[in-house]
């Protein structure tokens, strides 16, 4: 059946005819985006949601998402989604962080040149019939020192046009390197450093908990005075009563926000100060921008829906296509190994270590632990999928670590997952073989060979005689068939362990009459999904 994606929003009629060209039934309806009791009596048919900003996806819609898988945001905000809701949902929320920037980091500059000639009110002026020439006196921006607040993917590009005007550009981001920076041609700095030295500043970051009001009223007094200051990226990031009074007292120059603390803004203690240029934030509104993020948002859906590539996921490693054909199969053994631990293990979890070797530590770690998580916790809870497990395990307090390491066995590469409880820890290593099928290499330290099926027994005893005779007496007395089976020990009279492959779920009534034959440490089946 041909996955369904609703369109809440206005995407261009070329985006949706995407979702039909790759086979998906795609329903094209921006009025449910302003209509929440509609959109919620809706969406439990669709498997993807397409949205812009008008939608607000809250917890309510997504309680009522019953079939929901992906929520794809044309644009960078997704301040109308509530990621952490859509997370324990298991629903991935993908954006389109590039397909504005371009538009975003043009409007930054275009607004840093119009506060420091001061056009908006030179042009009101002008229409107005006065010839004001001598009220209008700017400043250049050669030879001027920008201050970048972020030099991700838009500062950066604001950076490129701002050398190009022969702009020197400073820049503050933890995360930008030193590389980059000498790349970049720009000069990394602290903060403080920046506020003392930049002519103009604008900002570029996120809105998080880290940057909100990050130019505070203790901050933008450290500034120099005639600074110019230009938002285009998110508000609140400015304390923007604080400014009005520096704009004020003449301390700031100018300010040029695209971007305000509460928007709409119908009011706001910066409109019509003197040297204000303001615009109802229109930084990704181009007509390429608008096309660009629209398109991008519909591939990356579709490909996620078809292929299971992940792209730009706000809430999930990113998976491309390719490495969703090479990692399936190890995608789907660390699925099995979480699965394995969660139905051996009946104690409180504290702790989940995973080891990839070789071949696996070349991998995408992400990915490959999200699903290992999963398989443990579905055993608990069968809604559980790899865009939920790491938020659930931490809600749970289970603390999750990884080590990698280089090729150390006979095999290319292989997955060993360890379960902690207060009693006991439980390994499970796997590998995927050159038929692509994954296989359980190591249980309890015991070298195995053995395949994954739908339905297994599993038994731990002492390696004696009359076990395989015990199995297959009880098994035939309740008619249940045994496909195949593998066994494994570390020595003749140690510790033994059997494997074996069933038709159909094994009767409780078994496993009861198998414990009792004093034979087995343990008895256990395990239900896998395969194919």
């Amino acid at each position: 059946m041909a996955p369904k994606v609703l369109v809440s929003d206005a995407l261009s009629e070329t985006a949706v005819q995407i979702f039909r060209d790759h086979g998906i039934e795609v329903d094209f309806r921006p009025e449910l985006g302003k209509d929440k009791d509609a959109l919620i009596a809706a969406i439990g048919q669709y498997d993807g949601l397409a949205i812009r900003s008008a939608t607000k996806v809250t917890e309510k819609v997504l309680e009522a998402a019953t079939n929901l898988k992906v929520i794809g945001r044309a644009g960078i905000g997704v301040d109308n989604v509530d990621i952490h809701a859509a997370s324990k949902k298991g629903v991935i929320v993908m954006n389109t962080p590039f397909g504005n920037s371009i538009t975003t980091a043009e409007h930054a500059i275009s607004m840093m040149m119009a506060v420091a000639r001061q056009i908006p009110e030179a042009n009101a002026s002008t229409h107005a019939g006065k010839w004001e020439k001598s009220r209008f006196m700017g400043v250049e921006l050669t030879a001027k020192t920008l201050g970048l607040i972020g030099c991700g993917n838009i500062g950066s590009i604001v950076a490129d046009r701002a050398i190009g005007l022969k702009m020197k550009v400073l820049a503050y981001d933890p995360f930008l390197s030193e590389e980059r920076a000498d790349k970049l041609g720009v000069h990394k700095v602290e903060l403080d450093e920046l506020l003392h030295r930049a002519d103009f500043i604008t900002l570029h970051v996120p809105m998080t908990e880290k940057t909100a009001n990050i130019l505070s009223r203790e901050n933008l007094a450290k500034t120099r005075k005639g600074v110019r200051i230009v938002n285009c990226a998110r508000g609140g990031l400015v304390d923007e009563a604080a400014l009005a009074e520096m704009l004020k007292s003449g301390h700031v120059a100018g300010a040029a926000f695209d971007v305000f603390a509460e928007e709409p803004a119908k009011e706001n203690v910066l409109f019509n100060l003197p040297n204000v240029v303001c615009t109802p934030h229109l930084g990704a509104s181009t007509t390429e921008a608008q096309e660009n993020v629209a398109l991008q948002v519909a591939e990356q859906m579709a490909d996620y829906l078809l292929t299971g590539a992940v792209t730009n996921a706000i809430n999930m490693p990113s998976i491309t296509a390719e490495e969703a054909k090479v990692m399936g199969p190890w995608i789907a053994l660390a699925g099995h190994l979480g699965s394995f631990a969660g139905q051996m293990t009946d104690e409180p979890i504290k702790a989940i270590n995973i080891l990839h070797d070789g071949l696996a530590a070349g991998m995408n770690i992400e990915a490959l632990n999200c699903a290992a998580i999963a398989g443990v916790l579905k055993e608990a809870n069968p809604s559980i999928n790899m865009v939920s497990a790491p938020i659930v395990a931490k809600e749970r307090g289970i603390a999750v670590s990884t080590t990698t390491q280089g090729k150390s066995g006979v095999f290319d590469g292989y997955i060993k997952l360890t379960v902690v409880t207060e009693k006991r820890e439980r390994s499970i290593a796997g590998t995927v073989f050159s038929d692509g099928k994954p296989r359980f290499i190591q249980i309890k330290g015991i070298n195995i060979d053995a395949e994954i099926g739908e339905h297994m027994l599993y038994t731990t005893n002492k390696d004696v005689p009359g076990i395989i005779g015990a199995l297959g007496a009880t098994m035939g007395a309740h008619g249940v068939n045994i496909a195949n089976f593998t066994l494994g020990r570390t020595g003749p009279g140690e510790n033994a362990i059997a494997i074996l492959y069933l038709d159909d779920p094994i009767p409780q009534v078994v496993v009861d009459e198998l414990k009792a034959t004093g034979l087995f440490q343990q008895v256990r089946p395990l239900e896998f999904e395969v194919g």
